[in-house]
């Protein structure tokens, strides 16, 4: 069964700087592209980033530029770096992974972890 454990969340200032975590179980992890979402409060859960197994990165526009995505398959571990903060990063953010882009994600939402950048 495939689980996904994120961490790294916090209270942050605006402008600052935080790391997420998100350790995978339960799938050949260097075979899957691997993504970041979150979740602002009120809203529907959507993309931030996402990188292949190849280590290609994309990301949303509003987090292009701010926010780093990367891999260590010996790990099993994504992660997301985000820098100069706003207020509207404040959200839950999880990761996920699918096996091509054409398939669903995985499914299996971890517990996601919270993320609050305010003053």
């Amino acid at each position: 069964q495939v689980q996904f454990v994120e961490s790294g969340g916090g209270l942050v200032q605006p402008g600052g700087s935080l790391s997420l975590s998100c350790e995978v179980s339960g799938i050949v992890f260097g075979h899957y592209i691997m993504a970041w979402y979150r979740q602002i409060p009120g809203k529907e859960r959507e993309l931030v980033a996402t990188i292949t197994a190849g280590g290609s990165e994309d990301y949303e526009p509003l987090t292009a530029g701010r926010f780093t995505i990367s891999r260590d398959n010996s790990a099993r571990t994504v992660y997301l770096e985000m820098r100069r903060l706003r207020s509207e990063d404040t959200a839950v953010y999880y990761c996920n992974a699918k096996l091509s882009w054409s398939s669903p994600l995985v499914g299996n939402w971890g517990q996601g972890t919270r993320v609050i950048v305010s003053s």
